[in-house]
């Protein structure tokens, strides 16, 4: 299924704007689009909400009839504990997080400990966890967390834009992930030189105008097979003003989709 995360809202719903978005009138747009997946990503106001508040969102999130999942950051018991909590309370069915957390760096034999803990409950809940791929960590290392801890409920959210900072190429990255994969993050990027040919900036692009071979991506995962959904993001900078960068926001939105469509 394709669906649209909170990276797809970055600067809507952020503080540089007038009038931030709230989670509900998110769905709302996801609705429009003809949407019906949304994964509240790294989403800060979510930590923030009482009980109501996070009853109001999971309505908000049935009445637009969208389908959620979770992410967050981190593979502390405490951490994936209180996100499988989220789980019930939005019937999610899948949690992306990463192998490091805020304030959290465990060794990979500790991040194998608490994943080893905490995914039991996951396996008993039918919750899936996707451990993200990303610069911090090589994608060796994490596919080979991925399979010491051996369970079925346990994979990879692979976004192999994350890893070119380590100087991984995407296309390794997807190899080797591919087995795992549970979650795909959709978004294109590239570089561009900067003013005075000083270096580059690696940035997001309009997906399937920039470096990402998407095609390739599909062939080698079949997501669609194995129902491993896609998730729409963006790296957009910001455009300037505001209404200039919400305007790109929507565009970038609209062309991800009708691209994602349009792939076999």
């Amino acid at each position: 299924m394709i669906g649209l995360g909170s990276y797809a809202y970055f600067w809507r719903h952020s503080a540089r704007v007038d009038a931030p978005l709230t989670l509900a009138e998110e769905f709302e747009d996801a609705r429009r689009l003809g949407v019906g997946l949304f994964q509240i990503c790294d989403d800060a106001r979510l930590e923030r909400m009482g009980d109501a508040e996070l009853r109001d969102a999971a309505t908000a999130a049935r009445e637009n009839a969208m389908t959620i999942e979770l992410g967050t950051k981190g593979v502390a018991p405490e951490r994936l504990d209180r996100f499988l909590r989220l789980a019930d309370a939005f019937d999610a069915r899948l949690v992306r997080s990463m192998v490091y957390g805020p304030g959290s760096r465990p060794s990979l034999g500790e991040a194998a400990g608490w994943l080893e803990q905490s995914v039991r409950m996951y396996e008993a809940a039918g919750v899936e966890l996707a451990l993200e791929t990303y610069e911090q960590l090589p994608t060796s290392d994490l596919v080979g967390l991925v399979e010491r801890v051996g369970s079925d409920a346990l994979g990879i959210c692979l976004d192999p834009a994350n890893v070119v900072a380590r100087l991984e190429q995407p296309s390794e990255c997807i190899r080797k992930s591919a087995p795992h994969v549970k979650n795909v993050h959709a978004k294109d990027f590239a570089f561009a030189r900067q003013d005075g040919w000083v270096g580059f900036t690696y940035s997001g692009a309009p997906m399937g105008t920039g470096l990402h071979d998407y095609p390739a991506l599909l062939e080698a995962v079949r997501p669609r097979e194995r129902g491993a959904n896609e998730i729409v993001e963006h790296w957009l900078p910001w455009q300037g003003d505001a209404a200039t960068t919400i305007t790109a926001e929507r565009d970038w939105t609209r062309t991800a989709l009708d691209y994602l469509r349009s792939t076999p």
